[in-house]
C-alpha cells in the first residue's frame, strides 16, 4: 500500500477560504445544548417562520422540554433508546428532534415517503418502541402499533399556522386534527399539555444522537450511528464555512429527515441563532414569495428544485436581492442551470459532498473559488484521498479511484452490522479512513470530482435509490420470478429507476408492465418506484448464480450513448 504523501501541505490549502481556520474546535456538549443556548440568548426571536407564522426559540425550547418529559415519563424512554421521527418539514419536526435529544435518546429520522412495509424494517432493526409521526403519515405507521411500537405521538402541522397568510398551503398543513382512538396513540398537543418534565439532561459528546438509514448492496437499509460529537462537527463546520450568523434567514426546502437538510437547514441555523424559513413541501411560487417577503439570504437546494424555480414565469417580478449564498449537493448542478442562477442572482452555485455516514459534508467548494460539477475540497478538520479500490494504493492527481475520508464527522459504524462496519473502514498511516463507495478523482488544485459509483446506486433527483432494496420488495409480487433494477437516463431527474423482470412461466402474457408499476406504487416510496419495467426471458448471471446487475447497467448506458 502506497503511503500518503505528507512531505507538503495538501494542494487544496492554496485555495482555502480566506480567514477560515483549517481546524476548528468543537463544543464538548450535546446537540440539544445548541437550542438551549440560542433560546437563552434570543427567547423571543423566530427560530422558524412557518408559512408566515413564527415559532420562537423560547417556545421551541419549552415544548421540546415538555415533549421530552412525556417521552421519559409516559413512554418509558431511557438514555440511548431510539425514537422514530416520521414527519414532513414542520415546526413539530424541529421540536420533536430536540425533544428526543433532550430525553437522552437517539433520533431515527425516516423518509416520509416510506410505506408500512418499509417502516417495519426501521422499527425492527432500530428496536424503536416510540415514534413521532405526522398526522397524514399515521395510516402507514398504524399497523406497527402493538407490533413493535408501543407509543405514537401524532402531530397536526396546521396547529402551528397561527397567523393569516396568502401563501399556498400544502394539504397536510391545511388539515385539521383528526380523532385518535388507538391505544398507544396520542395527539401532539395532548402530549405537551400533560405537563411532564424530563429528568436531568445526561447526554454528552459520545452518546448516541442521530441514526439516519442508508442502504448497501444487501438491499436492507442500514443505520448509521452518529454521536453528539460527530453531528456537532458538521454543524460547526457548515456554520463557519458558509459564514452564518444570528441574523441569517435560511430557506428550508430540503427534507429535514435527510442529513443535508437536517444539518444545513435546521441544526446549523439553530447553533448560530438564525431563522429558518420553513416549507413543508416544495412549491416554486411559495419559495419565491418567501425569499422576497422574509429577505432570505441563504438557500440550500438540489438541482431539480433550481430548475423548477428558474422555470417560474413570475421570477422577473420578484426581488431576490437578499440572497447571499445558494448551494447544494446530492446531484451535480448542470452548468447551464448554474449560469442562469448566476445571471439572476449574481451568485455562484456552491456544491458540496457528503453522505449519511458523514452526517453531511466532507467536501465543499470555497465560496471565493468554486468549480462547476465539483464536490469541492475537504472541509475543516478533514482529510481525503483517492485509492485503488482493489489494491488500496493511494493514487495521485487525476487518477480515478475510490474516495476515502477521515474526520470528526465520520460515523461510528452500522447499527447491529459489525461486518459492514469493518468492510467500510481502512487504515492509512495510522489514521482511520471511511470508504465512501464513490469513484472519483482530484485535480492539481486538490478539488474532488465524482466519476462513477462503486456501489450500485441510482441518483434520481438527488434521492438515493438502492437497486437491491427495490428488488427485495419486487420479489414480493406474486408474478415476479426474478428482478434486476438499474438506472436509466432521464432528462429531468438525471436518472430514473428501470426494472428488468422475469415473470413466472404461468404469468407470461397475462401481466403488463403497467400492472407491475402499479403494484410497486402501493409497496414502496414514490421515488423508488420503477418508471420503466421491461420483461425479459432471462437475466445474465455469474457462475455462482448471481445476477450481473453491472452488466445490465453497462448495456443500458451503451444504449443511451447510441441514442445520443
Amino acid at each position: 500500500m502506497a503511503p500518503i504523501d505528507q512531505t507538503r501541505e495538501p494542494r487544496h490549502y492554496v485555495h482555502w477560504p480566506p480567514g477560515l481556520p483549517r481546524n476548528l474546535p468543537f463544543p464538548h456538549t450535546s446537540v440539544f445544548d445548541n437550542l438551549r443556548v440560542s433560546a437563552t440568548r434570543y427567547p423571543d426571536k423566530a427560530l422558524a417562520l412557518f408559512y408566515d407564522s413564527p415559532l420562537t426559540y423560547g417556545r421551541a425550547l419549552r415544548e421540546a422540554q415538555a415533549l421530552a418529559g412525556y417521552l421519559q415519563q409516559h413512554c418509558g424512554i431511557r438514555r440511548g433508546d431510539r425514537v422514530l421521527l416520521f414527519m414532513q418539514n414542520s415546526p413539530q419536526f424541529i421540536i420533536g428532534f430536540y425533544a428526543i435529544l433532550r430525553a437522552d435518546a437517539m433520533v431515527v429520522p425516516v423518509n416520509p415517503m416510506n410505506l408500512t412495509e418499509e417502516l417495519r424494517h426501521y422499527v425492527e432493526d432500530s428496536d424503536a418502541r416510540v415514534a413521532l409521526c405526522g398526522q397524514e403519515l399515521y395510516a402507514q405507521l398504524r399497523p406497527l402499533l402493538g407490533h413493535g411500537l408501543d407509543h405514537v405521538v401524532v402531530a397536526t402541522y396546521g396547529e402551528y399556522v397561527t397567523q393569516p397568510t396568502d401563501l399556498n398551503l400544502p394539504d397536510s398543513v391545511c388539515a385539521t386534527r383528526e380523532p385518535l382512538e388507538d391505544n398507544g396513540a396520542v395527539a401532539w398537543a395532548d402530549a405537551l399539555q400533560a405537563g411532564l418534565q424530563p429528568g436531568p439532561h445526561q447526554a454528552g459528546p459520545d452518546d448516541l444522537c442521530v441514526m439516519p438509514y442508508t442502504s448497501g448492496t444487501t438491499g436492507r437499509p442500514k443505520g448509521c450511528i452518529h454521536t453528539h460529537a460527530t453531528v456537532m462537527s458538521t454543524i460547526v463546520i457548515m456554520t463557519h464555512w458558509g459564514g452564518s450568523h444570528q441574523d441569517a434567514r435560511v430557506l428550508c426546502t430540503l427534507p429535514l429527515f435527510h442529513v443535508t437538510g437536517m444539518q444545513g437547514s435546521m441544526n446549523a441555523p439553530i447553533y448560530s441563532g438564525a431563522t429558518v424559513v420553513l416549507m413543508t413541501r416544495w412549491d416554486r411560487r411559495t419559495a419565491l414569495q418567501l425569499i422576497e417577503r422574509h429577505r432570505v439570504d441563504n438557500w440550500t437546494n438540489i438541482s431539480t428544485m433550481a430548475i423548477d424555480f428558474l422555470a417560474n414565469p413570475e421570477l422577473a417580478r420578484h426581488d431576490l436581492s437578499s440572497l447571499r449564498r445558494i448551494g447544494g449537493g446530492g446531484a451535480a448542478m448542470p452548468e447551464a442551470v448554474a449560469r442562469r442562477l448566476k445571471a439572476l442572482t449574481g451568485l455562484d452555485y456552491i456544491e458540496g459532498y457528503g453522505l449519511s455516514e458523514t452526517i453531511a459534508p466532507t467536501h465543499i467548494n470555497p465560496d471565493h473559488r468554486p468549480k462547476k460539477q465539483c464536490l469541492g475540497i475537504p472541509v475543516c478538520n478533514t482529510a481525503a484521498c483517492v485509492i485503488d479500490p482493489d489494491t488500496l494504493r493511494v493514487l495521485g492527481p487525476d487518477a480515478t479511484g475510490e474516495i476515502v475520508c477521515s474526520g470528526p464527522q465520520i460515523f461510528k459504524g452500522y447499527w447491529k452490522n459489525p461486518q459492514a462496519t469493518r468492510d467500510c473502514f481502512i487504515e492509512l498511516e495510522g489514521r482511520r479512513f471511511f470508504r465512501t463507495g464513490d469513484l472519483g478523482r482530484y485535480d492539481e488544485d486538490g478539488y474532488f470530482f465524482i466519476v462513477d459509483r462503486v456501489k450500485r446506486m441510482i441518483n434520481a433527483s438527488g434521492y438515493k435509490v438502492w437497486p437491491a432494496e427495490v428488488e427485495a420488495i419486487m420479489y414480493g409480487h406474486p408474478e415476479v420470478q426474478e428482478a434486476c433494477v438499474i438506472g436509466k437516463h432521464d432528462a429531468h431527474r438525471g436518472e430514473t429507476v428501470k426494472a428488468l423482470v422475469v415473470l413466472k412461466a404461468e404469468s407470461r402474457g397475462k401481466v403488463s408492465p403497467e400492472e407491475i408499476i402499479g403494484w410497486c406504487r402501493s409497496h414502496m416510496a414514490a421515488y423508488k418506484i420503477p418508471r420503466v419495467v421491461e420483461f425479459v426471458d432471462a437475466l445474465p448471471k455469474t457462475a455462482t448464480g448471481k445476477i450481473q446487475g453491472r452488466v445490465l447497467q453497462e448495456q443500458e448506458n451503451a444504449r443511451t450513448d447510441c441514442m445520443e
